[in-house]
């Protein structure tokens, strides 16, 4: 139990990383009813183009004053790859059967994967990403890495500035009147197609700030990385309710405490030895998704259908 702050300092950390990447899937989700499983490989470009920027500094420059280019390139990079498949992959499906859009999101996911592996360099092994140097923060019960602190700052500043851009500006109500009758939203006036984009946008830029976050935690990126990052993502973002954005966070931060709870005590439990560490960490995830969604299956946020009629 002497270990139970720092673990739960570990699940936050990590919940708060899957809640970034969840709200990409729950955003596109809401508004035009896809899920977009080609969300982790735009995670994962994201932190390519971070690490081309670090690569293009004069040597010797301090990754604090690189770490805001790095996020303006990351940023750049993962935009224009989800607004691209919107508009070249996903809305000429808009109007066909649901499994059209969905086939084409995992066809669309391999392809960004093995495009990388193949046309960036030495891509086929993992990269070094920058780390910030110097001891572990000690914050008295817990410790915590000096690059998590760009994730404890990120996580709080994007929710509230998205909570923010929902509720109050003209093109958030847009978005919510989108999500709840495009129909309509169009005959009054809304241009529907701008939004959709508008929502592939935000998601792909919350995708480029949790892949900065997950290189300086993990000092490394590759190919690879966003295919168990975004089913991750995609599983917070069913625990905490699709289509809801704060429920997306939620589910990341239930998500990200329950591996870290698993991987640390689960082998304690007598009987259970062999199923504990972090082999079964992904085991355990999708053991409470499974019971999330047989005991509430709209997720932790979600309304239930009578609720909504």
């Amino acid at each position: 139990m002497n270990d139970l702050p720092q673990q739960l300092a570990n699940g936050l950390l990590l919940g708060a990383l899957y809640g970034l990447i969840a709200i990409g899937y729950t955003m596109v989700y809401g508004i035009v009813q896809l899920i977009n499983f080609a969300h982790g490989e735009i995670f994962m470009i994201g932190g390519f183009g971070a690490l081309t920027m670090w690569l293009w500094m004069p040597d010797g420059t301090s990754l604090l004053v690189a770490l805001p280019l790095m996020i303006l390139m990351a940023v750049i990079c993962s935009v224009l790859v989800g607004v691209g498949a919107e508009r070249f992959a996903y809305r000429p499906l808009r109007g066909a059967p649901r499994l059209a859009p969905l086939i084409t999101a995992i066809g669309l996911s391999i392809a960004l994967q093995q495009a990388i592996w193949a046309w960036y360099p030495d891509a086929t092994k993992s990269r070094p990403f920058p780390e910030f140097s110097g001891p572990r923060l000690d914050f008295g019960a817990f410790t915590i890495e000096r690059g998590e602190l760009y994730l404890l700052i990120a996580a709080p500043l994007c929710m509230i500035a998205l909570g923010f851009f929902v509720s109050k500006t003209r093109t958030g109500r847009a978005m919510q009147a989108t999500s709840q009758d495009p129909d309509t939203a169009k005959l009054m006036g809304i241009n529907t197609d701008r939004i959709i984009v508008m929502a592939f946008a935000i998601g792909a830029a919350f995708a480029a700030i949790a892949a900065i976050a997950h290189g300086l935690r993990y000092g490394e990126v590759n190919f690879k990385m966003g295919f168990i990052a975004g089913l991750k993502a995609f599983t917070a973002a069913v625990l905490g309710g699709i289509g809801n954005i704060y429920g997306a966070m939620i589910g990341g931060v239930v998500l990200g405490l329950a591996e870290a709870m698993a991987t640390a005590y689960i082998a304690d439990i007598p009987g259970m030895e062999q199923l504990g560490g972090g082999a079964w960490k992904d085991v355990w995830a999708f053991v409470l998704l499974i019971l999330v969604l047989l005991l509430r299956p709209q997720g932790l946020l979600g309304e239930r259908v009578a609720d909504r009629a």
